[in-house]
């Protein structure tokens, strides 16, 4: 069974309280934590950090929004197995799709459900897709 002891998350948003709440859950679970305050910043820790093993990018973020960071990091990068979880608040219909279609790996509404978020996160450090 697989855990997320031991794995790195790199969590995207520009909330200081989100970073915070998430990073407390998941160090808790024994996960390693790098942060990034808006798309561009998400980029640059995907390249300085070769052993992040899944992203939760929020989309609605001041200078790159996560939309945006997550097509530069699926065609630019060329990083198409990184499992990225995209973070809304907006959960309006379509959210899914529109992310889904922009390169996220799945779909997380906010306020983020900790269970729904850990049965994801679990799902893809198992099965990364291949």
């Amino acid at each position: 069974m697989v855990m997320l002891k031991g794995k790195t998350v790199l969590i995207a948003d520009d909330n200081e309280r989100n970073i915070f709440a998430l990073s407390a859950i998941l160090r808790a679970k024994g996960m390693r934590i790098i942060s990034a305050e808006n798309g561009e910043m998400a980029i640059e820790k995907i390249k300085e950090f070769s052993e992040i093993d899944i992203v939760l990018m929020d989309m609605m973020m001041p200078v790159m929004d996560g939309y945006e960071a997550m097509k530069y990091i699926r065609t630019v990068l060329k990083k198409e197995k990184l499992p990225i979880i995209a973070l809304t608040a907006k959960a309006m219909k379509g959210d899914r799709e529109k992310c889904l279609e922009a390169g996220a790996t799945e779909y997380c509404p906010k306020p983020v459900d900790f269970g729904n978020l850990k049965e994801i996160m679990l799902l893809y450090l198992d099965h990364p897709e291949e």
